[in-house]
């Protein structure tokens, strides 16, 4: 594990050179290709027609038949009839034709009976016999009757049908213009289309027929009848397009799905069936390059947004550690993911299932953070749609791209605010749950028949991969913590566990300085925590800040329990050496048991350089010329927030412990003057804590002590007791 351990902090050295950073991300960039090359590799198919294909073919991708669709288009058209819009107005017109006809009769009429009445007139004036005026002639009255009407209308009806209404009396020349008119009327109020006039002539002639007029009369009506009706039906171009283009829109294109089978296997390869092949590009696969490109676009795509993420990382050595450890797993779940796919060869198109999607989801969360392990789980989810395609080269399981994501979210979700180790099996169930959940949801959804066999193996697939997940994330997480030196979650927990040699050495060597870590890890946590800090670091660094008291336990104040101080026999600067020394001979046996670096560097930087004021004055007072840097600790100072926050809370617990019952406005101006203390001692100007943040650590640190040092209430046995003692 050491030689291990090593290596990657060679590794780890090189990624602070550039060049090297860019090599591991196309290392990351070629894995991905080559694990999704043969997947959208296009299959080189050597089929003629009229040939038996060897095995089933499914088309690879979605596409539409533009033939098949436009010849569907040009059947529908074909089908279509011509649209014909009756003219009713046309009814309207023919019947106010007739009306004028009948009308211009009577007015010839009225005007010759106007002129035997003017002739009349004038010969009674004159004397003479008007007993014979001068009637006009038929003939004349034809001609002045012709002078009303139109062309069409003179030369389409005979003089017959003229001379018979002129002859007509009053009565039935009305009678005979209703009855035409009546008969016109039912007629064209149906459509008369052109291969329909002489039958809706036909029509008005019998209605006219069987009137009651006299014999010229009614030849004259049926005449006229016949001349009124007209074709009222026209072809209407602009509506007959319409009409076609509305049907051919209607026409749902022909689609060759993705999936669907093409020909079976050992069917004849018809011209249907090659038109297809050829349609899709299986039969002009070995010149398509289109896949590689769009391949080689997804993966540049991808290492940009991992480049962009890790490059925002402000912590340098952080950051090259956490690339290192994201690059591993994540090659790790490809090539996990790839030979598990290989099983598809073997017919079993659903393995993918298997696939434990949530280990890596859980180890990043674990060793990283959050973010990162969602980002790992959403580009793992579209490299396996890609690589579970069921054989069916350049398509998506669109299916298992869905299942892996879930089954990663449900993971990252589970462990969000679960810090033991033993929860990452709870996990494993819980995504097993999940998963069975996601994969029913999407049988059903395709609402296609499965044997209870097929169900058996989804419900097994579901629960293998979860638990296959836990188990593989148990046992690479130990690796990885020991190998990059890892203070996780996890690994603080145990840590912190009261069992541990270190915590046990403490509290039976210095049960005195055990209680007093346990005090500062209760102030230190819920300061950190109040700033957005490690809280849990804070506690488990404070349990381990002072193990090097334990070396000489006696020498340190809150272990003298009924002996005497050894300092006030010890000169100041022997004493000075004793306290100091703890500092140091605590991080070097942390070191020896190999504990994480984050918590040797508490011990180191708890005290900073401050002065060892009360030694320092009491050698001062022996010699004047005593060097202040003399009595200060070797450092160094705080480099982080926990180490200061810890710094701070173990000077404020030791100087609150040293008081006889102090006030809250005693604990207040304690931890203002120690804070104030420590700045303008600059102890604080290596970290990043702010003034701000210091505020929140002063008002949190005091609302614990209130709650630690709250004010009782003395029975009288104990005022009796204190008397006695006193």
């Amino acid at each position: 594990m050491e030689k291990l351990q090593v290596q990657l902090t060679a590794i780890l050295d090189l990624l602070n050179i550039k060049i090297f950073r860019v090599l591991l991300f196309l290392l990351i960039g070629i894995v991905m290709y080559s694990a999704m090359f043969t997947n959208v590799k296009p299959e080189k198919l050597n089929l003629e027609l009229f040939s038996v294909a060897e095995k089933t073919i499914r088309s690879p991708i979605t596409i539409e038949d533009k033939e098949s669709t436009e010849a569907n288009r040009r059947e529908a058209v074909e089908q279509v009839n011509d649209v014909y819009r009756v003219k009713r107005e046309y009814a309207q017109n023919r019947v106010d034709l007739v009306t004028s006809i009948f009308g211009s009769v009577s007015e010839v009429n009225a005007e010759a009976q106007e002129e035997i009445d003017k002739q009349k007139t004038a010969a009674e004036a004159d004397g003479k016999d008007v007993s014979a005026p001068q009637v006009p002639t038929i003939e004349e009255k034809i001609e002045k009757l012709k002078t009303k009407l139109t062309d069409s209308e003179t030369k389409s009806l005979s003089d017959d049908v003229f001379i018979a209404l002129l002859q007509a009396p009053k009565e039935e020349l009305q009678a005979a213009k209703d009855l035409t008119v009546t008969a016109i009327n039912n007629t064209m109020k149906h459509s008369v289309p052109a291969d329909e006039v002489e039958n809706a002539k036909l029509n008005v002639e019998e209605e006219l027929k069987y009137t009651s007029l006299n014999g010229s009369l009614k030849r004259a009506v049926i005449e006229i009848g016949r001349y009124a009706v007209v074709q009222n039906e026209f072809y209407d171009p602009e509506a007959t397009e319409d009409l076609r283009q509305q049907t051919m829109d209607s026409v749902e294109p022909v689609r060759i799905l993705e999936g669907q089978i093409l020909v079976d296997e050992g069917q004849l390869i018809s011209r249907d069936i090659y038109k297809k092949l050829q349609l899709v590009g299986l039969l002009e696969s070995e010149n398509s390059y289109k896949p590689f490109i769009g391949l080689g676009m997804l993966t540049a795509l991808t290492l940009f947004g991992l480049y962009v993420v890790f490059n925002e990382m402000e912590n340098a050595d952080k950051k090259q550690k956490n690339l290192l450890i994201f690059s591993i797993i994540f090659i790790t779940a490809i090539l996990l993911m790839k030979l598990v796919s290989l099983f598809d060869e073997f017919e079993y198109s659903e393995i993918g299932y298997i696939f434990p999607a949530a280990m890596g989801a859980m180890l990043i969360k674990i060793l990283i953070n959050e973010r990162l392990a969602l980002l790992q789980v959403a580009i793992l989810a579209v490299i396996g749609t890609i690589i579970f395609n069921e054989g069916i080269t350049g398509t998506l399981n669109v299916s298992l791209g869905i299942y892996i994501l879930l089954s990663g979210l449900a993971a990252i979700l589970f462990l969000q605010k679960q810090n033991r180790r033993s929860k990452i099996l709870q996990a494993g169930l819980f995504v097993s749950v999940i998963n069975l959940i996601v994969i029913l949801s999407i049988l059903f959804l395709r609402n296609s028949q499965y044997s209870g066999l097929e169900y058996g193996f989804y419900i097994t697939a579901a629960f293998v991969s979860g638990i296959v997940s836990a188990v593989l994330t148990i046992g690479l997480l130990p690796f990885f913590e020991a190998g990059f030196g890892i203070l996780s979650t996890l690994r603080l927990i145990e840590l912190s566990n009261p069992n541990h040699p270190l915590l046990r050495k403490i509290l039976t060597e210095a049960p005195g300085t055990y209680h007093h870590s346990v005090m500062v890890a209760n102030l230190s946590e819920a300061a950190c925590e109040a700033i957005g800090a490690n809280g849990l670091l804070a506690r488990v660094g404070c349990y381990y800040h002072d193990i090097g008291k334990t070396k000489r336990p006696q020498f340190f104040i809150e272990n003298q329990i009924n002996i005497d101080n050894p300092h006030d026999k010890l000169p100041a600067l022997t004493s000075k050496n004793i306290i100091i020394a703890h500092a140091t001979d605590g991080a070097e046996m942390l070191r020896k048991h190999r504990m994480p670096k984050e918590i040797i560097d508490i011990a180191e930087q708890h005290h900073g350089t401050t002065l060892l004021k009360f030694f320092y004055h009491k050698a001062k007072q022996n010699d004047h010329e005593v060097k202040e840097e003399d009595f200060r600790y070797p450092g160094p100072k705080p480099q982080t927030k926990e180490s200061a926050v810890i710094g701070i809370a173990d000077s404020v617990e030791a100087a609150v412990r040293s008081m006889n019952h102090p006030t809250h406005e005693q604990i207040e101006t304690l931890v203002d003057n120690i804070i104030r203390d420590r700045l303008q001692d600059d102890q604080l100007s290596e970290c990043d804590i702010t003034l701000k943040e210091l505020d929140t650590v002063a008002d949190t640190l005091c609302e614990t002590l209130k709650g630690i040092f709250h004010s009782r209430i003395e029975y009288p046995e104990m005022n009796k007791q204190k008397v006695k003692q006193a």
